[in-house]
């Protein structure tokens, strides 16, 4: 089995065949690799939001359902990701790209009263993408060895969140996700001396609901307008099942394209049930800033390990941590006169302590973010609406042990169109 996870960080077969949402090589192990909460306001600033309460009324912050006390227009929000990956292994000295164009959030959110709002979204949470060319020759028999690994799917999370403000401090929010898709995995090996291949197939199907609680108490001085906010959240309760399907067995492809098995004898073959999936997940979060003018948070985000079906063996994920850092800043919302002076600037930076352990080595993360807000024309500071653009720089993974360096430049772009609905006419 370990020779399984080292072989496929060593072979440059993955970086052949990819067209996908999924773009690193670690999408191999698990439920892929995880997109969730990649919306560009929240990536934008390093990825904090359980303390982020928008000071306009036209942004719903879906992280912590509690955050939306000064929510009060309909908005409706849809958003692109273009991801740049870099790929660089000491095996063989071998470097490669790619590039992949997705929709990665939509999102509608309207108040249901001056302090009950509500919102509604999809995300891709994971995607699988990849397949991987391993082949070793044995120099006294001439004997070829290939291993082949072959993975696709996306998971799916679709939201209903909301929000309910207590008082001028406090609000309590929630937020119900499902989850929906299949996850696919095969590794077969080859022998050039026998007619037979040997295939390991592993099925996921997820439909699965877990559900979020948020709070968050904000204490703003009127005299100055500086402002503290404190939030957390909780992820738990999985009520459904992932149903995994496992077969080991033997036999060849009668079509060149390799899709029509022919003479398969099934060796093993199994279906397991896990509630598992998606674990026990908490947020902590603290910011200060200055109302309309800078905000500044830090934020900790911790995932309890969890173990999934890989290839008819159970594949164990360690506890995770995040910790990251940003805000933004608004330099004259008044300024008619300067553009320039509208644009809400955001910044932010992350650590991540991976979930991955391979080869004695931690797949780890990081990196800095940057974004904009450019406001429509007629935008003012009570609808701010425009165009989103985001830019997200890092790091992921390490040289050592002939595993992967990836390097990864994500660029993002959205529009939050944001309105007051069902108005009632004054004039004729």
């Amino acid at each position: 089995m370990k020779k399984i996870f080292v072989l496929s960080f060593i072979s440059v077969g993955y970086f052949l065949n990819a067209q996908n949402l999924s773009n690193s090589p670690y999408a191999t192990y698990g439920i892929g690799d995880v997109k969730y909460d990649n919306t560009i306001e929240t990536s934008s600033m390093g990825g904090i939001s359980t303390a982020f309460i928008s000071d306009f009324t036209s942004n719903f912050n879906f992280a912590n359902p509690a955050n939306n006390t000064n929510f009060e227009l309909t908005s409706i929000k849809l958003e692109a990701t273009n991801e740049n990956n870099y790929f660089k292994t000491d095996y063989n000295n071998t470097k490669s790209t790619k590039h992949s164009t997705y929709l990665s959030n939509i999102s509608l959110a309207f108040p249901l009263s001056p302090r009950l709002k509500m919102g509604l979204s999809y995300q891709p949470y994971s995607s699988k993408s990849y397949e991987i060319l391993h082949t070793e020759t044995n120099e006294n028999t001439g004997v070829i060895t290939g291993n082949r690994f072959k993975g696709s799917g996306t998971l799916n999370t679709a939201q209903i969140a909301l929000g309910y403000k207590i008082n001028e401090q406090f609000a309590v929010g929630a937020r119900a996700n499902y989850y929906f898709g299949n996850l696919y995995d095969l590794n077969e090996l080859a022998v050039s001396n026998a007619e037979l291949i040997n295939g390991y197939e592993t099925k996921n199907s997820i439909r699965n609901f877990n559900f979020t609680l948020g709070a968050n108490y904000q204490n703003l001085n009127t005299s100055t307008d500086k402002k503290l906010t404190i939030g957390a959240t909780a992820t738990f309760g999985n009520t459904s099942n992932m149903t995994t399907d496992y077969r080991n067995s033997t036999y060849y492809y009668s079509d060149a394209a390799r899709t029509e098995k022919a003479n398969e004898t099934v060796i093993e073959e199994k279906t397991t049930n896990s509630k598992n999936l998606l674990p026990l997940q908490a947020s902590v979060g603290v910011g200060y800033g200055e109302e309309n003018k800078w905000f500044l948070s830090v934020q900790g985000d911790y995932k309890k390990g969890e173990s999934i079906a890989y290839f008819g063996q159970s594949l164990d994920l360690q506890d995770s941590y995040r910790i990251s850092a940003g805000g933004w800043y608004l330099p004259n919302y008044n300024n008619f006169r300067s553009y320039f002076s509208r644009i809400v600037y955001r910044y932010g930076a992350f650590y991540e302590k991976g979930s991955l352990q391979i080869a004695g080595q931690n797949i780890n993360k990081f990196g800095v973010s940057a974004g904009v807000l450019l406001p429509f024309k007629n935008s003012s500071i009570t609808r701010m609406s425009g165009l989103e653009l985001g830019l997200e720089v890092g790091k992921r993974g390490t040289l050592k042990n002939n595993l992967i360096n990836q390097n990864f430049i994500n660029l993002k772009v959205g529009f939050n169109f944001a309105d007051k609905w069902f108005r009632k006419a004054l004039y004729n």
